[in-house]
């Protein structure tokens, strides 16, 4: 500080202070989510118990004494015996159920989530098209979703599985296809606040081509809305395919559901009421997790409530 004196002095040294304390680091908009999500305890809780059933759904057939399709021939519609390991009983035909519950929310698990990345991929895509493009083309694509919604939706479903058959790809892809609607409508809503944006002129003053700007600059701010709606959807893609299999038209055997548990157990909850309780409360746990886990990210990743 030569050729500095008094007031000079003082204030050069002050700054010199001031720059070298550290400054108070902030959050980055992500840590703030899952900070507000780790404080609703619903939310945690809900996430653990989830995180733990789908462990013990996939690996849990591996510690498990009998095999899915195997038959207990001592054991014809066994209440649960510790002595046998059949912790939750055995159905009619002698097999055991825990095997068979594990195997059903494996494929109820796998049936909610590639049904919910088929309506996501299909949602996404079409909503961001329509809201960025707008007028006619925007006008003709949501008409194409107001006649979709009109239709009965299990029904829809119904003729779906009927018509293509009862696999379960088909069954993925039959649920996805009518589950992209709401998607699409959330997302529509969200680009066209988010075309008008300074990054997006900037896109497209810089020459990018429409769906260029769609891809890299629309769809990944769309993270928040997708994430939280994905979540609700899977819930509610559990309740149809656990529907559609307790009427008949959804997994077959020799694979099983929770649907198709409940629905085979409902026939006899009289007399073996064990066959109907184990999956029940396996699918409304997973529903009730779920739903206090979408309640949770939507409060975590809402913007309004920052």
């Amino acid at each position: 500080m030569a050729g500095l004196t008094g007031k000079d002095a003082v204030l050069t040294a002050y700054a010199e202070k001031l720059a070298n304390l550290d400054a108070p680091k902030g959050r980055s908009l992500s840590q703030d989510a899952m900070r507000r999500l780790f404080a609703n305890k619903a939310a945690l809780v809900s996430l653990f118990v989830m995180v733990g059933i789908i462990i013990i759904a996939f690996v849990g057939p591996f510690f498990v004494p009998w095999g899915v399709g195997q038959v207990d021939w001592t054991a014809f519609r066994s209440p649960p015996d510790l002595e046998k390991a059949h912790y939750f009983g055995t159905d009619q035909n002698g097999r055991d159920l825990l095997a068979r519950t594990l195997q059903g929310t494996q494929m109820s698990l796998v049936v909610a989530l590639v049904a919910t990345l088929v309506s996501v991929v299909i949602g996404v895509i079409y909503g961001a098209v329509a809201g960025y493009f707008g007028g006619k083309v925007d006008a003709v694509m949501m008409r194409f979703v107001d006649v979709m919604y009109a239709l009965p939706y299990i029904l829809f479903v119904i003729i779906l599985v009927v018509i293509f058959g009862r696999s379960p790809i088909l069954l993925f892809i039959g649920i996805g296809a009518i589950e992209w609607l709401t998607m699409a409508r959330i997302v529509r809503g969200q680009t066209i606040s988010l075309k008008e944006r300074e990054f997006v002129e900037a896109a497209r003053a810089s020459g990018a081509k429409p769906f260029t700007i769609i891809m890299r600059h629309i769809v990944p701010n769309l993270a928040g809305p997708v994430v939280i709606y994905a979540t609700l959807t899977i819930p509610e893609i559990i309740i149809t395919e656990s529907f559609l299999s307790y009427l008949g038209l959804g997994v077959q055997e020799p694979l099983t559901s929770l649907g198709t548990l409940i629905s085979d157990g409902s026939s006899v909850a009289e007399v073996m009421p064990w066959l109907l309780v184990f999956p029940a409360v396996v699918l409304v746990t997973m529903l009730l997790c779920l739903s206090y886990l979408g309640d949770g990210l939507r409060d975590a990743l809402d913007p309004k409530d920052r």
